[in-house]
């Protein structure tokens, strides 16, 4: 089951040159808990992104076009069949990034880990798909006010792909 970890901001926002739009520990221990034990897919700016590579206690796999990159710890996947082929069906597989990816999976996905930010990012450079509620059916929100570590109130929810038809 393919399924969409993100942080957006009220626009869709997701980034600014090729960082997150801010800091917000408590969704980064989200995003650990929620991903942990599982396969992460991320494409390449994504994976130079990262902090700390590869994402520790996951199965990580980065999907380029150019066949000659490979990276130390991360299975390569060079289109979209070959990372699908990569991810078993039975087991939930999390698409993190960046704006290309999310919009490539974002179809082929039944269900979205949201973190919504209540706030603008008027120079970020990146953005989501928008979520249409026809689509897609809130099943959990939890919310998170600003605080003294956390710039923006924030909501994690999740949404499962509504079956049409």
């Amino acid at each position: 089951m393919l399924s969409i970890i993100v942080a957006i901001g009220k626009n869709y926002e997701i980034g600014r040159k090729n960082q997150l739009l801010c800091h917000l520990p408590d969704d980064l221990k989200h995003f650990k808990r929620t991903t942990a034990g599982h396969a992460v897919l991320m494409g390449e700016n994504t994976w130079f992104s990262l902090p700390k590579r590869p994402l520790p206690n996951r199965r990580n796999i980065v999907l380029t076009l150019e066949k000659d990159k490979s990276y130390e710890g991360a299975e390569m996947a060079y289109s979209i069949e070959e990372a699908m082929r990569l991810c078993p069906s039975e087991e939930e597989v999390f698409i993190m990034g960046g704006a290309s990816i999310y919009r490539q999976f974002f179809p082929l996905c039944d269900k979205l880990y949201i973190t919504r930010m209540q706030a603008e990012f008027p120079d970020a450079d990146v953005f989501f798909p928008q979520i249409d509620e026809k689509d897609w059916q809130l099943v959990s929100e939890e919310p998170h006010p600003a605080d003294e570590n956390h710039c923006c109130a924030f909501t994690f929810q999740v949404y499962v792909k509504r079956k049409n038809g």
